[in-house]
């Protein structure tokens, strides 16, 4: 079984390719219907990450934007951000 990090936490995913592929798009399709009650927006970043497995141009977009949400998250709340595995940022990188 293959694992993903998401919000400090590891979860595991099905460990056949088309299995992870299907439920990242079914994720990330019940994720632009977050405003439904049962739902939730949290969907499409954890979809992403398990496409991200196994398609590269998943892979990068996923890199972008946790790495985005990274320095912004160190900017607004540091102690937030180091709960969630964002320690200092590095030289340069404000």
């Amino acid at each position: 079984m293959n694992t993903i990090n998401f919000a400090g936490r590891k979860i595991r995913v099905p460990g056949h390719p088309v299995s992870r592929t299907l439920l990242g798009i079914v994720l990330i399709c019940f994720g632009l219907l977050g405003f439904l009650p049962v739902l939730g927006y949290w969907m499409i970043p954890v979809g992403l990450a398990i496409l991200a497995i196994d398609f590269p141009m998943a892979r990068r977009l996923h890199r972008r934007l946790t790495i985005k949400f990274g320095y912004w998250l160190q900017r607004r709340w540091p102690r937030f951000a180091r709960h969630f595995g964002y320690g200092t940022p590095r030289n340069g990188k404000h």
